[in-house]
């Protein structure tokens, strides 16, 4: 299947650059939901079968615009939802508590499944629900937009892609709205075809440049 991963448009918390993670957090700024009407056209040439959203109320209003123009409905899973900061939330993101969290879910990506957010879930905890939501949406579609947050979408792809590892998805963080497009299915395994609209070579041989995630956040 064609699986694409896209983060929420811009809330008044990225504004701030906090770590937001709980349930049900805040909306979209007005460049958010002009972002969120804006992936109507980005996406025009996806033969969208299926739309979901995590349980945070962002990810369904970046979805709304996307579905309503596709005629579908919005599949609404707590899955998807972001990697929950438990008592690193709200720190701010240039923080060492913000780096914590970033540190502990690339580990995660990485394989040390055992390690636990501060005062949150595990590594195996965390792929196993998010996993979950791939392959339902896996069963049922040929082509399938996941609306979802930013760390949740570099830890899963760096995790289960196999031509993205830790250092790419560190140094690659998602603008709002940015998208992830894979092909694959969970038995078989995934590969990234596009990182935020650029090309994505075979591991090893590099890819488009970022920024590096020193500091960085998700939601």
């Amino acid at each position: 299947m064609r699986l694409l991963l896209v983060r929420h448009g811009q809330t008044p918390t990225n504004v701030h650059y906090l770590l937001d993670t709980a349930a049900p957090g805040p909306g979209l700024t007005e460049l958010g939901e002009r972002q969120a009407a804006a992936l109507v056209d980005a996406l025009a040439g996806e033969d969208l079968d299926a739309v979901y959203a995590s349980t945070l109320v962002r990810t369904r209003l970046t979805a709304a615009p996307l579905a309503a123009a596709r005629g579908l409905d919005i599949q609404v899973r707590d899955g998807i939802r972001e990697v929950f900061a438990g008592d690193l939330e709200m720190q701010p993101g240039e923080s060492e508590q913000a780096a914590l969290y970033m540190r502990t879910v690339f580990a995660w990506a990485a394989g040390d499944l055992d390690l636990r957010m501060p005062g949150g879930e595990s590594g195996a905890e965390f792929l196993a629900r998010y996993d979950a939501v791939v392959a339902e949406a896996a069963a049922g579609a040929a082509t399938a937009a996941l609306v979802s947050h930013g760390a949740a979408i570099r830890t899963w792809t760096a995790a289960r892609a196999r031509n993205i590892d830790v250092p790419f998805a560190a140094a690659h963080r998602l603008a709002n709205t940015g998208t992830v497009i894979l092909e694959g299915d969970p038995a078989t395994g995934w590969q990234v075809l596009t990182w935020a609209g650029a090309t994505v070579r075979p591991a090893g041989e590099g890819g488009p440049a970022g920024e590096p995630a020193t500091g960085d956040q998700g939601d």
